[in-house]
């Protein structure tokens, strides 16, 4: 495992989920190259998905902008090593009729 602390900047997740979070993003790290992005993400979405259900969203890199709707308590933002992560459960949108 890496040994450097994520450093939360935003979230509205418990506890226990922002753990899993930031410790999917350091074992992520341990396993791909620092500059496959798109690897790490899928690794930690993968997580998620199996963890806490389908739908979640990721991105990783060091310089990005978003916008995006989510789910209630399943938001976090932060930053490990020198790469950034958003992590979140997109909210269900009703059907329209």
């Amino acid at each position: 495992m890496l040994e450097g602390k994520a450093l939360v900047q935003d979230t509205d997740m418990p506890a226990r989920m922002q753990a899993a979070a930031t410790s999917a993003a350091s074992h992520a790290l341990d396993l791909f190259d620092v500059a496959d992005c798109r690897a790490i993400a899928g690794h930690i979405k993968t997580e998620f998905d199996k963890r806490y259900g389908v739908g979640w969203q990721c991105v990783v890199g060091a310089n990005f902008g978003c916008f995006f709707t989510h789910s209630s308590g399943t938001f976090i933002y932060f930053s490990l090593e020198r790469l950034t992560f958003l992590l979140f459960k997109a909210a269900a949108v009703a059907a329209a009729s």
